[in-house]
């Protein structure tokens, strides 16, 4: 009796997580409708965004200048979570960047903020050196002068063509002043007292340690060798257009649909448990989403299907060992943990594998790419977290209620021990 009072309490509590994640995930929490499909953001192409094409405002740019912009910028879209923005070079001198999920061109701007142009400048207005030749950026904390308290300072380290420049910069401005310049605004001016030849500087002035790291931040992901101006700003509509995208998520309703019926009818009280923890797998995937902010787009749909076809093959392997242990005469209870646990090398091999390569695309890959790589990362983990432990309390719960009949678990024939 106990053991069936156990079992009922678990399957009670993950049959409450089940209900609670679906409701979550349709309706919502709050007016926001938070950690609901509605509050996942949606790429160009299902929602649409803004398109922004910026120019360089220097004739001569070259290719390397603008590789180095469009990096730039990219990495600062990665930085606020606009993972599936994508940014392309234009001409010659042109960079257009498209964001997805924002309604407003001028909003997108204000968000993304400039471009910075970083330049030290003597005291006769001529530029010394720019901030292509930094090479870090960082907020530190710490004495700035002899006797003076800590504060929050800004400290660059400049590449070796940098290093050349500062030290000879300042040996000819000894006992002068070098202005440190940012978009035109004087951001610092310290005296050079003594030549600096180690590659290291410092910028100081009265900052927090939120302003420290957001110049740094600034300096380090936008300093380029020359400004941006906008020339070109859109409110561009979804790319696929309502019908694709009602075709494409009918499409992965019927293949989900289709699934959850085929482990029911091969494997029927197992196949159940698996649907089970499936829908709780896809309730944790919904929220997940939502909570990270992850904007989602057809590739990174494909990323959530993939890794529900990953979920699935999990319980395959596993109600496959099941069967073999039942049918070899051991007792559904030591089956079931047998099975677990020699799937359980397969299942990890198979997921390690290709959330290793999923990992690879997400450093490597920009745009779309990185965003089916994040799909695909956090479905892994799901799956791997509802096929090993949900599955086996959802299946444990069921033969502790007395629901313990080989044929119940579409096991045909069983060894009996004389």
């Amino acid at each position: 009796m106990k053991t069936k009072g156990r079992s009922l309490a678990v399957l009670i509590v993950l049959a409450v997580v089940a209900a609670v994640l679906c409701f979550t995930s349709v309706v919502g929490i709050g007016a926001d409708r938070k950690l609901s499909m509605r509050d996942i953001k949606r790429g160009l192409d299902l929602s649409g965004g803004v398109s922004i094409v910026y120019q360089a405002d220097k004739e001569d740019v070259t290719d390397d200048e603008m590789r180095r912009a469009v990096t730039l910028i990219q990495n600062r879209l990665d930085r606020k979570n606009w993972t599936e923005a994508e940014v392309a070079r234009q001409g010659n001198n042109r960079i257009r960047v498209e964001i997805p999920g924002v309604e407003d061109a001028e909003t997108a701007i204000e968000e993304l903020g400039k471009t910075a142009q970083l330049m030290f400048i003597d005291e006769e207005g001529n530029v010394l050196l720019d901030g292509s030749m930094i090479a870090d950026a960082t907020k530190e904390v710490g004495a700035v002068s002899k006797n003076s308290a800590s504060q929050p300072y800004v400290a660059l380290k400049f590449n070796d063509e940098g290093t050349a420049a500062f030290a000879e910069a300042t040996k000819n401005n000894l006992n002068k002043i070098i202005y440190i310049v940012m978009d035109d605004e004087v951001i610092s001016a310290p005296t050079v007292n003594s030549v600096i030849s180690d590659g290291n500087a410092m910028i100081t002035g009265s900052f927090t340690g939120e302003s420290a790291q957001e110049l740094a931040d600034l300096i380090k992901e936008g300093a380029m060798p020359f400004n941006l101006t906008v020339m070109e700003m859109n409110n561009i509509g979804a790319r696929l257009g309502a019908n694709a995208i009602e075709t494409s998520l009918k499409a992965a309703v019927v293949g989900v649909a289709l699934v959850l019926l085929f482990m029911l009818l091969v494997y029927r009280v197992g196949g159940f448990a698996a649907d089970w923890a499936l829908g709780i797998y896809m309730g944790l995937e919904i929220a997940v989403l939502s909570l990270f902010n992850v904007t989602l787009t057809l590739p990174g749909i494909a990323g959530v299907i993939l890794s529900v076809g990953m979920a699935v093959d999990a319980n395959v392997i596993i109600f496959e060992r099941f069967k073999e242990e039942v049918s070899a005469g051991k007792t559904m209870r030591s089956a079931v943990k047998s099975s677990f646990s020699r799937a359980l090398p397969a299942i990890l091999d198979g997921n390690i594998t290709t959330l290793i390569a999923a990992a690879v695309l997400y450093f490597m890959g920009t745009g779309t790419i990185k965003g089916f790589a994040i799909t695909l990362m956090i479905g892994i983990v799901l799956s791997m977290f509802t096929a090993i432990l949900i599955t086996r309390l959802i299946i444990m719960g069921i033969i502790g209620l007395g629901i313990d009949k080989p044929s119940y678990f579409a096991v045909k024939k069983v060894k009996t021990n004389n």
